[in-house]
């Protein structure tokens, strides 16, 4: 888990919310690990004299025990867009009117009218992207774009594959590959699926998040990876190359939501507005190295992020797979399922 205190406050200066208003105080901000722009954090801190704390978690499920524990003292967190869902439908996130603000307008139509969030009333854009697989090309020089590499690897990527410890990515890339459909309650092809899993385990050398660590330093060839950490990995290591398996991979968008009685409210909706401005949403997206949802912060976007080949799909790849929060019965097949996989 990482703590990071970020930036320090400095009085208001001319720049400052819409209202006039001078904001100060603090924000505590639950996020997914390395994934928050330390220059939009202290340029929020210097314009509102707001002191930010920063904690980061692994995964959607981690933040969601965490928050459920309750009194956690957070204002804001990042969750994909089917936990999202999930709070919402939990009572756990702050109705904050986010189609209201100021900055609204900026986000592109695509992202307002969504299955996690009709309207936008909990939730704004933070990242999206997609979820598949890196390769170095100098190890394997094949056809990467498929699931095969993962689930019936050649020998030179036997043992040196790293998957996301992720149960929904790894089981929905199983279902991909045996051409099975998501949310899936067939005993009879979970069978298959688990099967499957087991086998090729063997051939995987870690389970980690971690992704662009493990690249970075060789101990793996080829990881599950999202396509902006493979972007950061391959300015590290050239030879990387982020597939679009035939198969099919997942969509996914990351939202900044306010968690039900954040304790700074006041200052977690003004930050809400605040990342919907174009050139905040870049100084995003120029960290983190994934697409925004808001229109207008392209011209403030690094020249490569409009160019990079994981941000960038090809024009005969499969349309992203956005997969919707399964059934509890469907969740606990998969729970089964990946207990027997992390043994």
């Amino acid at each position: 888990m990482k703590h990071k205190l970020l930036g320090f406050s400095a009085a208001c200066g001319v720049a400052l919310c819409s209202s006039g208003a001078v904001a100060e105080g603090e924000l505590h901000i639950y996020n997914w690990g390395n994934y928050t722009s330390p220059e939009l954090i202290e340029k929020f801190e210097q314009e509102f004299d707001i002191a930010v704390t920063l904690d980061g978690y692994d995964s959607n499920e981690t933040m969601l025990a965490k928050v459920q524990q309750g009194n956690t003292g957070y204002d804001i967190v990042v969750p994909g867009d089917y936990m999202i869902a999930i709070m919402i439908e939990q009572g756990l996130l702050e109705d904050i009117d986010a189609n209201t603000m100021e900055n609204f307008g900026n986000v592109d139509p695509k992202w307002v009218d969504v299955y996690w969030d009709p309207g936008r009333e909990y939730s704004v854009p933070y990242q999206w992207g997609t979820t598949s697989f890196v390769v170095d090309s100098e190890v394997y020089s094949g056809d990467i774009n498929t699931l095969g590499l993962i689930f019936d690897p050649p020998a030179e990527l036997q043992g040196r594959i790293n998957m996301l410890n992720d149960m929904n990515d790894v089981i929905n890339a199983g279902l991909r590959y045996l051409g099975y459909p998501r949310c899936n309650s067939n005993e009879d092809e979970l069978r298959e699926l688990t099967a499957l899993l087991l086998e090729a385990k063997t051939h995987w050398r870690t389970m980690d998040y971690s992704t662009i660590e493990k690249l970075t330093s060789g101990d793996v060839d080829l990881s599950q990876n999202w396509n902006g950490a493979s972007m950061r990995a391959r300015a590290q290591r050239p030879t990387l190359v982020y597939a679009y398996p035939k198969e099919g991979f997942t969509g996914w968008m990351d939202n900044v939501a306010v968690l039900k009685d954040a304790p700074n409210l006041e200052n977690a909706k003004l930050f809400v507005n605040y990342i919907m401005d174009p050139e905040n949403a870049a100084l995003i997206s120029n960290f983190a190295r994934y697409a925004n949802g808001i229109m207008g912060s392209e011209p403030f976007m690094d020249p490569e992020m409009t160019e990079a080949p994981e941000i960038v799909m090809p024009a005969d790849a499969p349309a992203p797979d956005f997969v919707p929060p399964c059934d509890q019965s469907v969740v606990d097949f998969y729970n089964v399922i990946w207990t027997r996989l992390k043994q």
